[in-house]
């Protein structure tokens, strides 16, 4: 059995201190619970790249979960899939409780329940389609009351003003507002037909500074009131940290860390984790200088669970199994420029490796032939790797 199957077959394997359980098999009741669930879901586009690899995620009824890593990693993919305008290559996606329904006409009814809210409101509203028209396009859409017509302009009036825009003219078209106006109405598109879910991928991302706030808290706002599940896609770990109740960190297409979301941000054991905790700027020349001490090479009697035994290679050393054999690629997708180990894009990593190994100050020889597995700290937290932080 090679280290892949054997990682992927389950064998048991504990944090320090306390039990852990199968690697990468998926919590039952989680997902059983969960209004959005994916069961060891792995997705690959033609030519070989592979998005996603193995992941295991649940997002609870009422509850947030947030997606954090650098460009490339996985997290839009796992939109589009959540969203049903993919179908996973293998695993399963769950619905409350049931798989995604195979057909458009059924995927209709679960899109219903979902309302999501685009990175770029400058791309994601159409120029040519007055406010009211785009407000009330979902309603059309789903054939509910209120699409057309007196009501609909009670109803549209309604929700602008929830998010922020009272008086606003309906026969106004998206030109006239700002980068925040914009999103703000696409806030009210994506809630006007009382949805269920509420997916938002990196909404601030292309926003100013002074008004990321404001649109944040306006989600949150929403969110408590209408009781909504919320699924927020960032690259900020500081940002999704204060936004959502769970943190589920990928790189190169698999999930490395998960846990709860201040947890996550002031004692991550991944990495990687750290690495994003560090790229955010400190606000006191003490934080930086505690920062620079995060996690940087292995010191001796500091290997953790995965500490070398007799005969195997100490850091640093090639093992007989690390050079690349012929043709084997271990970098990213050549069709996506630019893109590579380096810069955290998904695809053509060896399955047999951790993905982070090539970037990681901790990395030992088993790292780049082994792929880690899953260890499940505690009931809420676990992390993908043999020298944890």
């Amino acid at each position: 059995m090679t280290s892949e199957s054997a990682g992927r077959a389950g064998s048991s394997v504990a944090a320090p201190g306390g039990a852990g359980r199968a690697s990468g098999s998926p919590d039952p009741e989680a997902l059983a619970a969960a209004v959005i669930g994916f069961d060891r879901v792995s997705k690959q586009y033609r030519g070989g790249r592979l998005a996603l690899d193995d992941v295991t995620l649940s997002l609870p009824a009422g509850g947030s979960l947030g997606l954090v890593g650098e460009s490339g990693s996985g997290k839009t993919t796992c939109v589009r899939l959540a969203l049903g305008l993919e179908r996973p290559t293998s695993g399963e996606l769950i619905f409350n409780g049931t798989a995604y329904p195979a057909g458009r006409a059924r995927l209709r009814s679960l899109r219903r329940q979902i309302g999501f809210v685009l990175q770029d409101p400058y791309d994601s509203l159409d120029p040519r389609m007055t406010i009211r028209d785009i407000v009330t396009e979902p309603l059309r859409i789903h054939r509910l009351p209120g699409g057309r017509g007196a009501r609909g302009d009670v109803l549209v009036a309604g929700q602008l003003a929830a998010v922020g825009l009272p008086g606003a003219d309906l026969r106004s078209y998206p030109a006239r507002y700002s980068g925040g106006g914009r999103q703000r109405i696409a806030i009210a598109r994506a809630l006007i037909s009382s949805p269920s879910v509420l997916v938002c991928d990196e909404p601030t991302s292309s926003l100013d500074v002074s008004v990321q706030s404001q649109i944040v808290n306006l989600l949150l706002d929403a969110g408590r009131e209408r009781d909504l599940s919320m699924l927020f896609v960032t690259h900020d770990l500081d940002l999704i940290g204060r936004v959502v109740d769970t943190v589920a960190v990928m790189y190169g297409g698999r999930v490395v860390e998960t846990g709860p979301a201040e947890l996550i941000r002031q004692s991550p054991r991944h990495p990687y984790t750290k690495a994003l905790h560090d790229a955010v700027p400190a606000n006191h020349p003490r934080d930086r200088r505690l920062a620079r001490r995060g996690a940087g090479p292995l010191g001796p009697g500091e290997l953790g669970p995965g500490e070398p035994g007799p005969g195997e290679p100490g850091p640093g050393e090639p093992g007989p199994g690390d050079a690349a054999e012929p043709g084997a690629d271990v970098t990213d997708d050549p069709g996506e420029p630019g893109a590579g180990p380096a810069a955290g894009g998904a695809s053509l990593f060896r399955p047999d490796s951790c993905v982070f190994a090539s970037r990681c100050p901790r990395a030992q020889a088993r790292c780049h032939r082994e792929r880690p597995p899953t260890i499940q700290e505690d009931a809420l937290r676990s992390y993908a790797c043999f020298y944890p932080i």
